[in-house]
């Protein structure tokens, strides 16, 4: 009991993160915040995550224990009902494309973390149970933090409330563990992105083309500022691919040290965006996912 007290103090305070150049300069400094979590239900191909608690109680009833199970230990969480009924009065979920949907949703609900939960009811004559799996996944970049699966048992019973309580008891403190690990480290080091920077057709500027300003390549002048810029100075260039200057990790922190608030590749990229502004050069950037690609026109 005094291991699994300590384990949920500890994963409610771990939650920091650092500022560079402002907003990515770890500067020594900590900032500490309680992570939010979204409960959402896993929908399977040809479901609307729009609809599919109204036509299913069992996942309504399996949904509200996960997310009850969070509250108790001291979770900020968000109501994934109230979220998506925002999202549909303000016209938010405009995709037929359900996964774009829950990027959407859980980009406009705004919680850190999002644990989807797939529910499976079975039945065995007069016996009743489920099997749940948990994936906790980090909003920004969809990264999965844990996984876990457990059951309920069968027993005679058609109240799926107790069965999914029985089913969440035996994973919960699993799934917090590895949860947190993974989480920690993200904390401590940042979390990757990846950036293309390419040349438009036409384009006068390519990864030789000394920029005046600094007197050096513009291929050395982005290794540059992208030292300076990463979070702890974490990042590794792969190379020249065609035309194209490829970084397949580069760190950013998950919280803005300047504002407090999350750090998403979106940010990352503006400020890319207007450094080579800064410079003369005339970009356009595209984020897809953790992946940023800034072409140079």
């Amino acid at each position: 009991m005094k291991k699994t007290c300590f384990l949920f103090s500890f994963f409610l305070s771990f939650f920091s993160a650092f500022a560079q150049n402002s907003s990515t300069n770890s500067g020594g400094q900590v900032v500490t915040a309680q992570p939010t979590i979204m409960v959402i239900p896993f929908t399977k191909e040809g479901e609307d995550m729009r609809t599919v608690l109204e036509a299913d109680p069992v996942k309504r009833i399996v949904i509200t224990k996960v997310k009850e199970a969070f509250d108790k230990r001291g979770f900020t969480t968000y109501d994934f009902v109230s979220k998506l009924k925002a999202a549909k009065e303000q016209n938010l979920l405009t995709s037929t494309n359900q996964s774009d949907i829950k990027s959407q949703l859980v980009t406009f609900a705004g919680a850190d973390i999002y644990v989807e939960v797939d529910v499976n009811p079975k039945k065995d004559g007069i016996y009743n149970g489920i099997d749940l799996i948990l994936t906790g996944n980090e909003t920004s970049t969809g990264n999965a933090l844990s996984n876990k699966v457990g059951n309920s048992g069968t027993f005679q019973t058609d109240d799926y409330g107790v069965l999914a309580t029985k089913a969440i008891d035996k994973i919960s403190v699993e799934f917090l563990e590895t949860m947190q690990a993974k989480f920690t480290d993200m904390v401590e080091n940042g979390r990757d992105i990846l950036i293309n920077f390419s040349f438009a057709q036409g384009s006068t500027v390519n990864g030789e083309t000394e920029i005046a300003s600094a007197g050096l390549p513009f291929s050395d002048v982005i290794d540059e500022w992208i030292s300076k810029n990463a979070y702890k100075n974490n990042y590794h260039l792969q190379g020249t691919v065609g035309s194209s200057i490829i970084y397949d990790r580069v760190r950013i922190p998950l919280k803005d040290q300047a504002t407090k608030q999350n750090y998403s590749a979106n940010k990352f990229a503006l400020e890319i965006f207007k450094y080579l502004k800064s410079i003369g050069l005339s970009p356009s950037k595209d984020i897809k996912g953790n992946t940023i690609f800034i072409t140079i026109k």
